[in-house]
């Protein structure tokens, strides 16, 4: 490896393997791609151009024996198995979130990782978005005191197409979307608190697309295929994927490690698609209106009635297009910590307690509502990310 050359293997030519191109702005390159389905071999023409597509890492390891990372963009129930045998043979990963579908996969990806050396990144790329470093920047400069509720509302209205269509429907392959799609947010809450959870209980349901019966093994396309903002209202949408038995809209409160609360709610079936943050401290709270470009985030930080505008305002600047600006400042993160070991703002170690709260959050709501333990991961194995990876918080 050098500092001029980065040989990137993309694994998992699905929606989000445009990812991997961003090792371009940092002088890296994608030399190779892996994907069981040959049909995937039109998608990996268009986005990367004439690289071989490989039908396993064992044959892109066998293939390509000086990669200098892999970047793993496949369904999240082939994650832990991937990333485990890249580690094994020293090629760093790029894990895209979440870091798998069960707490015991998470532990042991980190197990391989720590035992063998390689590095490993888990790509919570909104810790990169503007509107959460904003919110984080507040909360450390004391602008609101210390810490002691987060409340997130997170409005999916592109649900239906994005996670109800493919894999993702099927608990089986993806856990639930409070892990899969919530993992982001319960780690920006996590981060913006400086603890993880530790008591979880929910309550969700199958409340809209269940009722759909159109059905369809949607497996010989691709999202790109039927996404349309014309298929509305949600029950008027067509194709679902034949197995669909994930909540579509889940709520979990949280107690973190530091006494805090958190309290999550998510929902696939709203017109409109962003998320909304209020954090309160002991001096002040702050909340995002709008998450991207045009948007700002508010604080009050005196005694006051109603005040639309709060007391204090602060711009949010970038993600004018979702967190693609995001996932190039992840990228070129992932590859500074690859070059030169520079600490990152991203964790395995919050990925892996995001997924477990997530993970906590679907048993409870699977189990009416019981109050559930998030396991603690081994000491030697946290200890060596806090020593080797994160930046102090």
């Amino acid at each position: 490896m050098t500092s001029t050359s980065f040989a990137t293997a993309v694994i998992g030519v699905g929606a989000r393997a445009h990812l991997a191109n961003n090792v371009r702005e940092f002088g890296g390159e994608v030399v190779a791609a892996v994907d069981p389905d040959p049909r995937t071999a039109s998608a990996t023409a268009d986005l990367f151009g004439g690289i071989p597509l490989l039908p396993d890492v064992t044959t892109l390891l066998r293939d390509f024996p000086e990669l200098d990372c892999a970047i793993v963009t496949s369904p999240d129930d082939t994650h832990a198995a991937i990333a485990i045998q890249l580690l094994e043979a020293a090629v760093p990963v790029y894990l895209e979130k979440p870091l798998a579908i069960t707490t015991e996969d998470c532990d042991r990806v980190l197990a391989s990782a720590h035992r063998t050396g390689t590095k490993l990144y888990v790509g919570h790329n909104m810790r990169h978005m503007h509107v959460v470093r904003l919110m984080k920047e507040i909360i450390d400069r004391g602008e609101i005191g210390e810490v002691k509720a987060i409340w997130c509302r997170h409005f999916v209205g592109t649900g239906g197409d994005f996670y109800f269509k493919d894999w993702h429907a099927d608990r089986s392959r993806s856990g639930s979307l409070l892990l899969q799609k919530g993992a982001h947010d319960l780690d920006v809450m996590q981060w913006l608190a400086g603890s993880a959870s530790r008591e979880v209980t929910g309550m969700g349901d199958l409340m809209v697309y269940g009722g759909i019966t159109d059905r369809r093994d949607n497996s010989d396309r691709r999202m790109r295929d039927w996404f349309s903002r014309d298929n509305w209202p949600p029950l008027t949408q067509t194709e679902l994927n034949p197995v669909v038995d994930v909540e579509d809209i889940s709520m979990m409160l949280a107690r973190l490690d530091s006494g805090a609360f958190v309290s999550y709610q998510q929902c696939h079936f709203t017109p409109d698609y962003w998320r909304n943050y209020t954090v309160i401290g002991t001096e002040g709270r702050l909340e995002n209106f709008g998450d991207g470009e045009g948007g700002e985030v508010r604080v009050w930080n005196k005694r006051s009635g109603f005040c639309e505008k709060g007391h204090v305002q602060y711009p949010i600047v970038g993600d004018a297009n979702g967190h693609g600006d995001a996932d190039v400042l992840t990228v070129g993160e992932f590859v500074g910590f690859v070059r030169n070991g520079t600490p990152t703002d991203t964790s395995p170690l919050s990925a892996r307690d995001a997924v477990a709260a997530g993970i906590a959050g679907a048993e409870s709501i699977r189990s009416g509502s019981r109050p559930v333990h998030v396991p603690e991961l081994e000491p030697a194995v946290r200890a060596y990310f806090e020593h080797h990876q994160s930046r102090p918080e």
